[in-house]
């Protein structure tokens, strides 16, 4: 037992926190869609009580699009990545904000629903790339 206490450290490392494959951006863009359409159709409705259900499922999905990003940016995504494609960062904070209370979750805009999915987009084209090497 006294000897395990004093062993020497052993470094190890590893890609990710889970099994390789589960990560995708495709899970994001998913749930952006979802209020992309809930957002098209809450504006098409009279029904007030639509619009409030509508409402509640656009900022629920528009949270699920901000968990899988950061799921991405902190846990897929290491200094290797940060460094080849140094607009990643910023990429990753203008799309969680295009989510967040200014954008599709406060909103009901759908130009700020298309540039979610366009800043979705370009982090999956980033993604992939990754993954091709």
């Amino acid at each position: 037992m006294r000897l395990r206490f004093f062993a020497k450290a052993v470094e190890v490392s590893a890609h990710c926190d889970l099994p390789c494959g589960v990560y995708d951006p495709a899970q994001a863009r998913i749930e952006a869609q979802s209020v992309k359409a809930t957002i098209e159709k809450a504006l098409a409705s009279d029904d007030p009580d639509f619009k409030t259900r509508a409402m509640l499922v656009k900022e629920q999905r528009s949270h699920l699009v901000k968990e899988h990003l950061w799921v991405l940016w902190t846990d897929y995504f290491k200094a290797p990545h940060f460094e080849k494609y140094p607009q990643l960062h910023t990429l990753f904070n203008e799309a969680t904000k295009a989510a967040g209370a200014a954008g599709t979750k406060g909103s009901w805009d759908l130009a700020k629903a298309d540039e979610l999915l366009a800043k979705i987009d370009q982090i999956a084209e980033i993604f992939w790339e990754t993954k091709k090497a």
